[in-house]
């Protein structure tokens, strides 16, 4: 039994196959054409193509112009890029606790935080569940703050109506293998500002006024270095692993979605494990499965139960102010964020695909009984 299981097909293959038979490898045609089909799906003005979510979050906060001085507001618990993205600008994360119940920021303990040095909130969709955006937006206009959104689970998530491009100035999206849309690695930043989307097109690029397709598929021209930027740019070959798979999201989620009621209704009765909470009005993108281990001090415990019995597991996320890093910058230590720490030590990554079989599946829930009930 596999981890993870991606869902590439014969067509995506097929795209990639044509461009290697062409003579343009690099960001061109087919990277356009994946950023307007991404745009479209998210009903955004413009999609930016990256190399992953990570160079997404960089380049969205120093298009928003933030950086060596500022404050940057997000959530101790995610992947450890959301908080190094902050610091590679040169800007500082402020982190603020969770709601225990979803694991999402908790945004009433967000005005408390703010300085006038905060110039940015970055929430963190978990598992493909997205914040009250509306109620941040509310919080963000009246400080005058940036939102740029770290969407590496949530890209097909919705909530009330609006979906995870909305209510911030940049969204960031992530194609990492083991993502709902992958391309092995890959990101987008998707914006409805078309100054932020022309400044993310030059930043991605070493800060050059003219990409490679501008320079050899025409007449050369001169280029400029406008600003010091990076080498994040999206290639055509990763662009053809994403443009058809983009049709097939809709019915990816349908499939996961009755993946995720089969656990939920095989492993509710099991006592001494609970669920995030999905709240009212949130469609998921069920991005993954997380079970809570409710005495948070027996997960290890039972982690390491569940592996001897051949299930591949994960742990999403450790809190990153306790990482030694982050320690040794800030001086960080055990109570910090008490929800977020708590909630961190309760919870497992269960296997969580399309191609997840019915055998396999039994398998995992029958052992997952027999574990917690022994």
């Amino acid at each position: 039994m596999e981890f993870y299981l991606h869902n590439l097909d014969d067509a995506d293959i097929n795209e990639v196959v044509q461009v290697l038979k062409s003579p343009f490898l690099t960001t061109g045609n087919v990277t356009k054409l994946f950023e307007e089909r991404f745009s479209e799906y998210l009903k955004v003005k413009d999609a930016v193509g990256v190399t992953s979510c990570t160079a997404a979050l960089h380049l969205g906060i120093l298009a928003c112009d933030i950086g060596a001085g500022d404050e940057v507001i997000t959530t101790p618990l995610s992947f450890v890029a959301t908080s190094n993205a902050i610091l590679h600008t040169g800007a500082k994360p402020i982190f603020v606790d969770i709601d225990e119940e979803t694991g999402n920021i908790n945004i009433d303990l967000i005005e408390e935080k703010i300085t006038n040095r905060t110039k940015a909130i970055i929430p963190v969709h978990l598992y493909g569940n997205l914040c009250d955006m509306k109620k941040l937006s509310g919080l963000a206009k009246k400080y005058n703050l940036k939102i740029i959104s770290d969407c590496a689970h949530s890209l097909e998530s919705e909530r009330d109506g609006y979906n995870s491009a909305a209510f911030c100035d940049v969204a960031c999206y992530s194609f990492y293998a083991t993502k709902n849309l992958t391309s092995g690695e890959g990101g987008a930043a998707a914006t409805n500002d078309e100054q932020i989307a022309d400044r993310l097109r030059i930043l991605r690029l070493h800060g050059m006024s003219k990409s490679a397709i501008d320079r050899y598929t025409k007449k050369y021209e001169h280029y400029d270095v406008i600003e010091i930027g990076w080498k994040y740019n999206m290639d055509n070959i990763h662009a053809a692993l994403l443009v058809n798979q983009i049709y097939r999201l809709g019915d990816l989620l349908a499939k996961r979605k009755k993946l995720y009621e089969k656990y939920i209704n095989a492993l509710s009765d099991i006592k001494s494990i609970s669920f995030p909470k999905i709240e009212e009005g949130v469609k998921s993108a069920y991005h993954l499965f997380v079970i809570k281990v409710n005495d948070y001090k027996k997960r290890d415990y039972y982690l390491k139960k569940i592996q001897d019995e051949n299930i591949p597991i994960a742990v999403n996320f450790n809190p990153i102010h306790l990482m030694t890093a982050y320690r040794k910058l800030f001086g960080y230590k055990e109570g910090d964020f008490p929800a977020a720490e708590k909630f961190g030590a309760s919870v497992i990554t269960l296997p969580f695909y399309v191609k997840l079989s019915k055998t396999d599946i039994n398998f995992i829930i029958e052992k997952l009984h027999k574990i917690f009930n022994d």
